[in-house]
């Protein structure tokens, strides 16, 4: 019964994002009604597919990469979060392993920009071996060796987006996220893995600040202008960010492909070193070329839920909402990142 009422939701939202796409374009048609061709058109648009697998394993991540359809060649990255010394909620060696080894993949990361397990290279390695990622694949830490800056299409805030220089090294990524709450963005899914994930130290405090700031040496100056900056100049910031990286991986024929794994989903970030426990169940595993689709359909599963002995989705949707959550999924459709209208492809 569960299986069903879950697919049935899961229906219910794909329908609900087709049918948005078709009423808002004929609403703009209707000064057209005498014109039948163009009323038509004006309901044809864009539509990402997402794959979606109930089965958190090893052998479903495989199977919901293949059904993208996109082969990962060359020197592939998989961005994940190494998961900040006592947290337990982050993606592990156990179940993304397998993915890993498939595509032959690197394991990579940047420090973090706050106090933590993460902020030195040093820490951050100490880190990583004792969350076993050291036994499964090879791992880099993007920003060891320094930053570089690559372009943003959108400079409503930055100039360009600063990343880890090891980035260079890298013909294919996969945005390997763990869908959960973050205490500043909201929730944490492909497009926060992207752009605080991907940016080094100085572009993690470069997209909190909007633009303001990229000395690590004045991290303390920085965080105490976070307090006072406009909560949806720090979500702008992220969307541009996000698709700075994205941006880099379609040209020169590099590649990018992007996973959401819904689990163990507490309302705190794998970068909070003590987080609050998960009160919602496990999901499933989402996959798409389309990175806005796929947060998108992550956070309408979460606020569609219905909540049971099983699930309390209040916490997470009442911090989303609190951190203008929805507005970098909504930024970064309007700046060309991707679209918010999708269809759910089941794969089991």
């Amino acid at each position: 019964m569960k299986r069903i009422l879950f697919t049935v939701s899961v229906l219910a939202l794909t329908f609900a994002a087709l049918n948005a796409c078709g009423n808002k374009k004929t609403e703009k048609s209707d000064s057209a009604q005498n014109n039948k061709q163009q009323t038509v058109q004006t309901q044809v648009c864009d539509t990402a597919i997402v794959y979606m697998t109930r089965n958190i394993s090893p052998e479903s991540l495989v199977r919901i990469y293949e059904a993208l359809g996109v082969q990962a060649k060359g020197n592939v990255a998989v961005k994940i979060s190494t998961g900040e010394g006592g947290n337990n909620n982050y993606l592990k060696p156990e179940l993304i392993g397998q993915l890993v080894k498939k595509v032959n993949g690197t394991i990579v990361e940047c420090n973090t920009a706050y106090p933590g397990t993460r902020t030195t290279t040093a820490d951050h390695w100490k880190t990583i071996k004792e969350h076993g990622f050291l036994k499964i694949a090879k791992v880099d830490i993007m920003d060891e060796e320094g930053d570089m800056h690559i372009p943003v299409a959108d400079t409503t805030h930055m100039k360009y987006n600063i990343v880890g220089n090891h980035l260079k090294n890298y013909d294919f990524m996969i945005n390997l996220a763990h869908f959960k709450g973050h205490a500043m963005g909201g929730f944490g899914g492909v497009l926060k893995n992207q752009s605080i994930g991907v940016a080094s130290s100085a572009g993690k405090l470069y997209i909190h600040t909007a633009g303001k700031y990229q000395e690590v040496a004045k991290m303390a100056e920085a965080w105490d202008y976070v307090d006072e900056l406009p909560q949806d100049h720090f979500c702008e910031s992220m969307a541009a960010a996000a698709q700075a990286v994205h941006n880099y991986f379609k040209k020169d024929g590099r590649n990018i492909v992007y996973i959401d794994v819904m689990n163990n989903m507490s309302i705190d970030c794998d970068c909070d070193g003590k987080p609050s426990a998960p009160e919602i169940a496990d999901m499933g595993i989402l996959a798409s070329t389309d990175p806005v689709a796929l947060d998108q359909v992550c956070v309408d599963l979460i606020f569609n839920l219905t909540n049971d002995k099983n699930n309390n989705t209040k916490p997470l949707i009442e911090r989303i909402n609190k951190q203008h959550g929805l507005h970098t999924i909504d930024h970064a459709a309007k700046i060309g990142l991707g679209t918010k209208v999708y269809k759910i492809v089941y794969i089991d």
